[in-house]
């Protein structure tokens, strides 16, 4: 009988490979079809960078959950690694190449397809804020002043007139 148990559990008990920062050769000659994505150049320039390191890159950045800001280097830059996640995703490459992972590792070690999780986004708060934003009250009218009896332009008496406050 199939008992459901804790990935963590699964994983230190039968599996203790260590965690995986990069794609490995023979992993890379079943992705490199999927991700290859024939795309009409609109101007000469730079030859394209290359596919591995930047589906390596897409690799750190899921392991450690940093922001793109934070992409190592050596991955190349980090509006290269954007633009084509961003065209693997519009021409669904990523979703065959998620696939193909999903295949391999279930062939190797084995998913478990009865227990499935989903994970959230994490986000910064917004700086000087806490809690729901309150609603403003409406602003009560300016009580009514006194006259001053000091003259001043608006209120300056005319020639000949007696003096007065407005």
């Amino acid at each position: 009988m199939n008992t459901p148990r804790s990935a963590a559990t699964a994983a230190t008990t039968e599996h203790d490979d260590p965690t995986i920062w990069r794609v490995d050769d023979d992993l890379w000659t079943l992705l490199q079809p999927v991700l290859r994505v024939d795309k009409v150049r609109k101007k000469p320039g730079r030859p394209r960078r290359d596919d591995r390191a930047i589906f390596d890159g897409l690799v750190w950045l899921a392991r450690t959950g940093s922001q793109w800001s934070q992409l190592p280097r050596e991955y190349g830059p980090k509006s290269t690694v954007h633009e084509r996640f961003s065209e693997w995703i519009a021409t669904g490459a990523l979703a065959r190449a998620w696939a193909v992972l999903l295949r391999e590792y279930d062939g190797a070690i084995g998913l478990d397809w009865t227990w499935q999780a989903a994970d959230g986004c994490i986000v910064k708060a917004p700086f000087g804020k806490k809690g729901a934003l309150a609603r403003r009250t409406p602003r009560a009218p300016t009580p009514p002043t006194g006259p001053n009896p000091a003259p001043n332009a608006t209120c300056a008496p005319k020639r000949g007139a007696s003096p007065s406050p407005c």
